[in-house]
């Protein structure tokens, strides 16, 4: 039984590279398919997810449990990927807003990505002028993942149980339709919370700041437009997210499955 919980909890250096390696791999399918991310972000999002699940693997495994992880503790496990990926997606997220809002011409303010982040420290009085927004990324980053994960490995072990085939037999078709589905519910449970967060990273500073924090976004909002407010744009992202999320669940599967 020691022995079992061992290997559970460290994993080892070849099963954590896989991990990082077939994340990275449905980073570089995301940008592919015109998710113009990072792959970083998608790596550090698969490994944080099965770094977790190897702990309660080992918990499950030592209360005498099966190791299989449920439900809730998938769902903890996406959380914990998208908390740990909240500190790059955060402030990355955060420039390509403002290079994306920006003026054109004699107007512009940024010369690239690193001047605007030189100068989001200056005006927000330090570092948490490029983590503006932080607080709301956190959750949204939880949520997201959390149901993403949830969905997809949902769906996978449904399929499972259903054909009493193993996992490694799902065929590139049903894998994608998984992820794509995985894809719509990232986005319709997490979508309030990416609006807050976008209207937070494009306010201006100083005398031109609009918001005083992030409870004063959802006041606003709510004021102002309704609960439509929190939902303008939300086909036009589940469109785009369907592609997105199925190619980057077949790539990263299929390359854990080379590795073995």
């Amino acid at each position: 039984m020691a022995e079992v919980v061992e290997e559970l909890e460290t994993g080892g250096a070849k099963q954590t590279f896989k991990e990082l390696f077939s994340g990275a791999a449905g980073g570089v399918a995301q940008v592919l398919i015109g998710e113009w991310g990072f792959v970083l972000d998608v790596s550090v999002q698969f490994g944080g997810f099965h770094y977790a699940r190897r702990q309660f693997e080992a918990r499950n495994t030592l209360s005498g449990k099966p190791a299989d992880l449920s439900y809730t503790q998938l769902y903890l496990s996406g959380a914990f990927a998208g908390l740990a990926n909240s500190y790059l997606s955060g402030p990355i997220e955060h420039v390509r807003i403002r290079l994306q809002t920006q003026p054109h011409g004699a107007g512009r303010l940024y010369n690239g990505p690193i001047d605007c982040m030189r100068k989001l420290v200056r005006q927000g009085g330090g570092i948490g002028g490029l983590y503006r927004g932080q607080v709301v990324t956190l959750a949204r980053e939880a949520m997201a993942y959390g149901t993403w994960f949830l969905t997809f490995e949902y769906l996978m072990r449904l399929h499972t149980r259903r054909t009493s085939t193993p996992r490694s037999s799902i065929p590139a078709p049903l894998i994608a339709l998984y992820g794509g589905i995985a894809g719509e519910v990232l986005w319709l449970s997490s979508y309030p919370f990416d609006v807050v967060k976008s209207k937070m990273q494009s306010d201006g500073f100083g005398a031109g700041m609009r918001y005083a924090n992030m409870r004063d976004v959802w006041r606003q909002t709510w004021r102002e437009e309704g609960m439509r407010g929190f939902w303008k744009g939300i086909g036009p992202t589940c469109v785009r997210a369907l592609p997105v999320s199925a190619g980057t669940f077949i790539v990263v599967e299929m390359v854990m499955r080379a590795m073995g």
